[in-house]
């Protein structure tokens, strides 16, 4: 009886200790491996939204034999002030974005008959295809036109935390321009639908994207394959910190928003001045300082700094501007929350993750361009693989192993 009575029924404080320190250990090892699985998942996400939007424009080119224009959209060649924004009056002035034809076959039907039919608001009636997408907040506050404003979750990449104003509908997902930022702001077309050789040899030479400003491009036209050419990617929307990706730097010698002074200096070099402390912000370089004008801040946007890409500089480097116009050429790569490169859309649909480290030839080379500086005209691009997958029809050679 006496040794029933010394039996212990418990801890003692030491062995309560080495318990807690061991569920400690566990626990600091279980957290980062559920932190990885879920930007897993997210990550995936945002392939599937991307493989979405890869479906929807074979769907969109099966129903119209065409992709959808990347500035597209209303404008009146006799109309003096063609940026008028006047509820009932008011064009966009061919500035809309290429996912605004897909919503329809994004399952967004909701919106794409707002905005192909009059919108009536207090002040008045909107035309169909809305007014220019550029507007600011303080235009709608005056006459609020909410499709603009929208964010639509097939467009946002999960792992991008940005949300709510100064931005209006965010996106995640920008249309390839090519190789060159030389006439990647209106295209051949000015803002009175008018164009001459000059503009139209212009854009020739240097626009061998997927997608060219103001002009219907057909899958035909992807002359190096479907599979071979870059069609979209991602990019990440600005969280007002001065990230190089997401704030537009400015090239301090540009006066040309064509972005003609952007092909000799090659790459991003007129941008440099990163943050030596902190390389992923920028320090002293010269940003174009309003809130709203910042990148994926605006879907329905066709600019490329808010809904364009390039493939001049490799995934996560800098943006940098050909002038403080918002609607300027830029060499504007992607970028991703994820961590070591993003997703790209490919001609086929196919979704792809491209590392920054992807081979990218020489950053500092000029551009293919007829501006002064810049390289002849059907040459391979200067920006190695990477600037091979972005043009449409250069006959660059691509590896099965990239």
């Amino acid at each position: 009886m006496r040794n029933l009575a010394r039996q212990r029924f418990g801890f003692t404080l030491v062995e309560l200790l080495v318990v807690i320190a061991i569920i400690g250990v566990l626990v600091g090892l279980l957290l980062p491996a559920v932190q990885a699985a879920r930007e897993a998942a997210r990550r995936m996400n945002c392939s599937n939204n991307f493989k979405q939007i890869g479906l929807a424009v074979h769907n969109y080119h099966a129903a119209y034999n065409q992709l959808p224009v990347s500035q597209g959209g209303t404008s009146n060649p006799s109309t003096v002030d063609a940026d008028t924004l006047l509820v009932g009056t008011g064009i966009n002035r061919l500035e809309l974005n290429w996912l605004v034809g897909l919503t329809p076959f994004m399952e967004q039907q909701a919106i794409w008959e707002q905005i192909s039919n009059p919108l009536t608001v207090t002040a008045g009636t909107f035309q169909a295809m809305g007014p220019n997408p550029k507007m600011t907040q303080a235009d709608h506050s005056t006459n609020r036109y909410a499709p603009w404003l929208t964010e639509i979750p097939a467009l946002r990449c999960p792992s991008d935390p940005g949300a709510g104003l100064p931005s209006s509908g965010r996106t995640n997902y920008a249309y390839c321009g090519g190789d060159s930022v030389h006439m990647g702001d209106w295209g051949a077309l000015d803002n009175n639908e008018m164009t001459d050789n000059t503009r139209a040899i212009a854009v020739r030479h240097s626009q061998r994207g997927v997608f060219v400003p103001r002009q219907k491009m057909r899958f035909r036209d992807i002359l190096d394959g479907l599979a071979n050419t870059i069609a979209a990617g991602e990019i990440t929307t600005d969280l007002g910190d001065r990230d190089k990706r997401t704030t537009f730097g400015v090239s301090g010698s540009s006066t040309n928003d064509d972005g003609r002074d952007l092909v000799p200096a090659g790459g991003a070099v007129s941008c440099n001045g990163v943050d030596a402390t902190r390389p992923q912000f920028w320090g002293a370089q010269a940003i174009i300082t309003n809130s709203e004008h910042r990148r994926g801040y605006a879907w329905a946007y066709g600019r490329i700094g808010y809904s364009g890409m390039n493939t001049i500089l490799p995934p996560n480097r800098e943006i940098c501007m050909a002038t403080t116009s918002r609607g300027a050429s830029a060499v504007a790569p992607p970028s991703s929350r994820h961590q070591g490169g993003c997703h790209i859309l490919m001609g086929d649909g196919a979704v792809k993750f491209i590392t920054d480290s992807i081979e990218a030839g020489n950053s500092s080379s000029a551009q293919v361009s007829n501006a002064t500086g810049g390289l002849a005209a059907g040459r391979t691009s200067p920006f190695g693989l990477w600037g091979a997958l972005g043009t449409r029809a250069s006959k660059e050679v691509i590896g099965s192993d990239w």
